[in-house]
């Protein structure tokens, strides 16, 4: 396999898991490095922003920051492979799918759990996540979608899940305007991330990937084990998969590309056209799970969902 092909996937494959074989295929005669596409559509955008948010609540469950082993980017749908276990797709439906909490609120977006309008429907390669009368459309594969539906069936007896219905319910439909009007979720952002979200993964056994909006407008970025900092910095930078994310004062513990060591990292990136801050941190913290008790909670899920 060439090295010049190589290096020209090297970090697109960084940043979203996939194959130099897979990538291949999109190089072209311009011998420029591989970037990722941008959603088209702000629908996309926007669906891809707020299953961000929903599933970043999911935590170091495993290897995979929010439990996505590969990312497909394309400009009008989003792939991504989740994590072959029963418990991570369990995790998803709970947080994603669409249900009336009841709560009486002033604030719409209260009285929806999950991702206002989102349904889906289960398709060869997996099971598509859409809107109903958007272009916006993810397909969640890497796991046997009989999974997705007997959880759906199993959350359907505790909640009011809203996936049998056709249309937006009015409900939903002021849920997401009010979602749409506000800057918590602002999918210029947060899109991106996750169509890079694995270039937040680190070396160890358990990766977690949070967001959330600081004082001041400012948002937060943690990894509960992130990568070298200097890979993280290429990638969300000026790397030719980069965001363009400029880079303000940074407390670095990770002695540069060796293991993370000591209290972890901060870095205070800059988003140019916008001026916000996203201020990003390391922690690496213990973790609540023992390799073998976490062995064993996958073999129980394994067995529910045989």
């Amino acid at each position: 396999m060439p090295q010049a092909a190589l290096a020209l996937t090297e970090d697109r494959r960084r940043s979203t898991g996939e194959s130099h074989q897979a990538l291949h295929p999109l190089l072209t005669d311009t011998v420029q490095p591989l970037t990722i596409p941008a959603a088209r559509h702000p629908e996309q955008a926007q669906l891809e922003a707020e299953v961000f948010f929903a599933t970043c609540k999911l935590g170091s469950s495993s290897a995979h920051p929010l439990g996505i082993v590969q990312v497909r980017p394309e400009e009008d749908q989003l792939t991504l492979r989740l994590l072959d276990e029963p418990y991570i797709v369990y995790y998803w439906a709970e947080f994603l799918l669409s249900r009336l909490t009841g709560e009486e609120s002033d604030h719409p977006q209260d009285r929806v759990s999950g991702v206002a309008g989102l349904r889906y429907r289960r398709e060869s390669r997996g099971i598509l996540l859409h809107r109903p009368g958007m272009p916006a459309r993810i397909l969640l594969t890497g796991f046997n979608p009989r999974w997705w539906e007997r959880i759906a069936d199993r959350l359907t007896s505790d909640y009011d899940l809203l996936q049998k219905e056709p249309d937006w319910t009015p409900t939903e439909r002021d849920a997401y305007t009010a979602v749409v009007s506000s800057s918590w979720q602002p999918p210029s952002l947060f899109s991106p991330l996750l169509r890079r979200i694995r270039a937040t993964a680190g070396p160890g056994p358990f990766n977690g990937t949070d967001a959330w909006r600081a004082v001041g407008g400012s948002f937060r970025l943690e990894t509960t084990d992130g990568p070298p900092c200097p890979s993280l910095i290429r990638l969300l930078g000026d790397g030719p998969t980069g965001l363009g994310w400029k880079i303000g004062p940074k407390s670095c513990t990770c002695l540069c590309d060796h293991p993370h060591s000591g209290m972890g990292c901060t870095i205070d990136f800059l988003l140019p056209a916008t001026g916000r801050l996203v201020y990003y941190s390391n922690l690496k913290w213990g973790h609540t799970l023992s390799d073998r008790s976490h062995q064993e909670v996958t073999a129980l899920n394994r067995l529910a969902f045989a």
